[in-house]
Order: structure tokens, then C-alpha cells, then sequence
């Protein structure tokens, strides 16, 4: 098989969602056949929860560029294994989740099969996927759409709420300061 640029979004709302997505981050970097060539940093985006499933938690978002050679299903397998290691919830595929990963893009593929459709039928419709797409590879070429990631994000009208974080994946949040007691009197 060829090598392929790929892009794969992660996103967690349950748990210590910064240690998960390093986590993700860090799989990721050791799939067989492939190379990390980007990565985003972090967004904080309220979840897309139509039905009220999602609960109320944030999700941290971010986007990873791979060259592989997995083909699409292989590719799939490892990265819903990667969930499962990751205690991702198999009978509430839709509620909150320690971690959800989605092979966004699979080179200029169109992949139409059951349980796998690339590209993501939903990456031009989410902000939360576009911005970490277009901070990664801003001119690469939806193959259906034909516009850049960057026409995609610009002709977007999603008003969810997504905001960049200033830590950069693998790095902590500063403690917040102690909290100080008076001494006793």
C-alpha cells in the first residue's frame, strides 16, 4: 500500500481530559506503519449534544497528520482499540467519553463501507474539528468538497463554541496557587 496523509480528530469529555488526549497523542505515535507529521494544539469546545446525552462537560479537541501505510480498516481497528485502552464506554458509543478518535481524512480517498466513511461526513459542518484541521495543514484539499480546509472553516456558520487553548499537547496547566489558612489565633 502507499503512503497515505491522513488526519485523525480525538476529542475527551470524561476524566482528566488533558492526560487523555496526551495519551491519544502518544498511541498515536507509536502506530505500526506510520509517522506523526502534525499536531494541534489543544480546543475546549462545548460538546455538540442535541438530545442532552454528552452531559455538560467540555470536550478537549485536537487533530494529529499521520503518513501511513495502514490501509483504512487496519487504521480503524488500532484506533478503536486505542479508545477501548482508554476506557472509552462500548455500549454508550454516545454519551460522555474518556475518548472518541475519527479518522477525519484518508488522503484524497472516498471511503463508503459500514462502520468506516471517510471522509468524516461531518468535518465541514464542526468547528471543533476544522480549526485544529486547519492550524495542522491549512491548504490541504477536502477530496468531495474540493475547497481547502481553510475555504471550509471561512464558510462555516457553526456557532458552537470552541476555544484555543494556550498549553500545548504533553504540557500541564500550572498548580493553582495553594490555598493559604491563616494561622490560628
Amino acid at each position: 500500500m502507499t503512503q497515505e496523509t491522513i488526519f485523525v480528530g480525538f476529542g475527551s469529555n470524561v476524566g482528566d481530559r488533558q492526560e487523555l488526549c496526551d495519551r491519544a497523542i502518544a498511541l498515536m505515535n507509536l502506530l505500526p506503519l506510520s509517522q506523526v507529521t502534525g499536531v494541534s494544539s489543544y480546543y475546549e469546545t462545548e460538546p455538540v449534544d442535541p438530545d442532552g446525552r454528552l452531559g455538560c462537560d467540555w470536550f478537549y479537541n485536537g487533530v494529529v497528520r499521520l503518513e501511513t501505510t495502514l490501509s483504512p480498516t487496519r487504521l480503524l481497528d488500532i484506533l478503536q482499540e486505542t479508545e477501548r485502552g482508554l476506557g472509552r464506554d462500548e455500549t454508550n458509543r454516545h454519551g460522555p467519553r474518556t475518548m472518541d478518535i475519527d479518522i477525519l481524512l484518508y488522503g484524497q480517498h472516498h471511503i463508503d463501507q459500514k462502520g468506516l466513511t471517510i471522509p468524516h461526513p461531518r468535518l465541514h459542518l464542526r468547528r471543533f474539528v476544522l480549526e485544529p484541521l486547519v492550524e495542522v495543514d491549512p491548504d490541504y484539499m477536502h477530496p468531495t468538497l474540493h475547497n481547502s480546509l481553510k475555504e471550509l472553516l471561512d464558510k462555516l456558520d457553526d456557532t458552537c463554541k470552541v476555544t484555543k487553548l494556550s498549553m500545548s499537547p504533553g504540557e500541564t496547566y500550572p498548580s493553582p496557587p495553594a490555598c493559604s489558612i491563616p494561622p490560628s489565633v
